[in-house]
């Protein structure tokens, strides 16, 4: 895209840029069907006049605006010529993450073209990528640290995208195995109670581990690949007293484990091998106020070499808009009311206290 000075003269304090839009690119994948995306655009610069004319589009107004559009047209070109399609929510996100930049608030350099094109598996005909810059992050400290807690909302894609690293360290060959875990937590003592075999008992407390599976890998390769060992799915219980080499290892709902499941899990890390560990800190279903294991870890292991926390926050959530809000508005109601999750803090007691 090339910007252009424009014939006419803007008013006094404001900046017009034009842009043309090189014909490889049709004006629908910029635009959005239905001019979707453009909308998107003048929804969040409101104040700015922005015209199409063919293939060129001008911007006129305040100068901090005109030159936020500018950029926000550059990335999605940027976006575009990589063959992958811009959306209404990636529109939303770049001007998010251009406006955070801009503001200073922003920690780092990554634009939203190098997040939103950084592939991470292709698999069945799509290809799983970050979708914000905590995401991508994320997804990068997989790749540099051995132990990776990610830490965050429900939504946020901490388990999807660290099965889609292990999908992908596993087809590379960089480990020879994948290991899937969970506490049971929500069975406790009370999972003998339930009908069916062992596997059968379990399964539904595994079963979103196996879904995220189903979208990375074959369906039919599953069964063979867990017969021969290649991928486990199992109970947190059955780590206990393994060593576990040459495997990429996943612990997800982490903040149900106790601070005595989270040492042992820690120290079954082997040879050549990484650990991911995910869980949402405000979601602890453990009982009778009992301390969360993921909660502590955080003041034992922060600052620890070869360790990183990755935190995401309801601005990383990539589910249904509402799920963000939902996420915000409950932080804020217990920030007001002084609970958590709902329910007051004052009542558990001292166990609770001791494990926030």
């Amino acid at each position: 895209m090339t910007e252009t000075p424009t014939a006419h003269t803007p008013a006094q304090g404001q900046a017009k840029a034009q842009f043309t839009v090189p014909a490889q690119h049709p004006m629908v994948t910029v635009l959005g069907s239905g001019d979707s995306l453009l909308r998107v655009i003048e929804k969040a610069f409101p104040a700015a006049d922005i015209h199409v004319r063919g293939n060129e589009i001008s911007a006129a107004g305040d100068p901090v605006d005109v030159a936020l559009i500018s950029r926000v047209l550059e990335e999605m070109l940027l976006v575009l010529r990589t063959g992958q399609p811009m959306t209404e929510d990636a529109v939303e996100r770049s001007i998010a993450m251009l406006k955070a930049s801009d503001a200073g608030t922003s920690d780092g350099p990554e634009t939203p073209a190098q997040v939103l094109t950084q592939n991470i598996l292709s698999s069945r005909g799509r290809t799983i990528r970050p979708k914000t810059l905590n995401q991508k992050r994320y997804v990068d400290a997989i790749d540099k640290h051995t132990i990776v807690f990610g830490i965050g909302p429900a939504g946020t894609g901490k388990t999807y995208l660290a099965m889609a690293k292990a999908v992908q360290a596993l087809q590379s060959k960089q480990v020879n195995r994948i290991i899937l875990t969970r506490p049971a937590v929500e069975a406790g003592e009370r999972l003998g109670f339930l009908p069916g075999t062992l596997y059968e008992k379990i399964d539904p407390y595994l079963r979103p581990l196996y879904d995220a599976l189903h979208d990375m890998l074959d369906p039919d390769s599953i069964p063979r690949l867990m017969a021969a060992g290649t991928i486990e799915v199992a109970p947190l219980a059955y780590m206990r007293g393994r060593t576990l080499n040459d495997a990429f290892i996943i612990l997800d709902e982490a903040q149900n484990t106790s601070p005595e499941q989270m040492k042992m899990f820690l120290t079954r890390l082997g040879f050549d091998s990484k650990i991911v560990i995910t869980g949402d800190v405000t979601q602890v279903d453990l009982p009778g106020g009992q301390k969360s294991g993921l909660r502590q870890v955080q003041d034992i292991l922060e600052g620890v070499e070869d360790v990183h926390f990755s935190r995401l926050s309801s601005q990383d959530v990539v589910r249904h808009k509402l799920v963000g809000r939902i996420v915000d508005a409950y932080e804020k109601y217990d920030s007001t009311h002084g609970t958590e999750n709902g329910g007051s803090r004052a009542g558990r007691g001292k166990s609770a206290h001791k494990g926030k």
